[in-house]
């Protein structure tokens, strides 16, 4: 027998669903939580203040920024991929910005100020447009070793993402979503970018010097 197809109404309760997965994963302000356990302190009011892995990477190291990036990185990636699998690439990117949003306006801090969405933005394009994120990832990763700017790196990123998109024919939807995240990207990175015309941008520090 053929697999049932499913109703306009059951597909509407998966896409609102996801959506509202979305809005909660994003919401897991991970770099906060994992700060507050480990170290017990608030990360808000460390470095930048962000709670978002490079803020956390480089004011308490690896051992807990990479937990950070793989756990920001997996909540923008599920809801995203879960919505292309089960409805539509436009499910997909919705619920990944659903997540983004939850990101950057955590329910679980109040609404309050959250991460910049780079990894979370990171795990949906992987989700919906594997191929950009790949070489994405790969630009991310040369200009960030290159400078030690994880800011400049995301925003160098984000920028030729969509036209990648488009000439590796990936569905409108993911075109946009692409176009929008980029410019969301360079939004919030404003302070980055005024630090970085004042030469106070910090680096990021790849292994934390030892403890005395």
């Amino acid at each position: 027998m053929l697999p049932a197809v499913p109703t306009a109404v059951e597909t509407t309760v998966t896409f609102a669903s996801l959506l509202i997965l979305g809005y909660v994963l994003g919401s897991c302000p991970w770099g906060y939580w994992l700060v507050r356990v480990f170290r017990h302190e608030d990360v808000r009011t460390v470095g930048s203040g962000n709670i978002g892995a490079t803020n956390v990477w480089r004011s308490y190291g690896a051992w807990l920024g990479v937990p950070v990036v793989v756990l920001d990185v997996l909540k923008g990636f599920v809801p995203a991929y879960l919505g292309v699998q089960h409805v539509s690439y436009l499910c997909g990117v919705l619920a990944g910005s659903a997540a983004m949003l939850g990101h950057w306006r955590p329910l679980f801090l109040g609404f309050r100020r959250g991460g910049k969405m780079v990894a979370c933005g990171g795990g949906v394009v992987f989700a919906v447009a594997p191929w950009v994120a790949l070489i994405g990832a790969a630009i991310w990763f040369a200009i960030f070793f290159s400078t030690r700017y994880a800011s400049v790196a995301s925003m160098l990123t984000a920028l030729p993402l969509p036209v990648l998109a488009a000439l590796l024919g990936y569905p409108l939807s993911v075109v946009v979503f692409l176009a929008a995240a980029a410019a969301g990207v360079i939004v919030l990175h404003r302070a980055n970018l005024r630090r970085l015309r004042a030469g106070t941008e910090n680096r990021v520090k790849l292994r934390r010097p030892a403890q005395v």
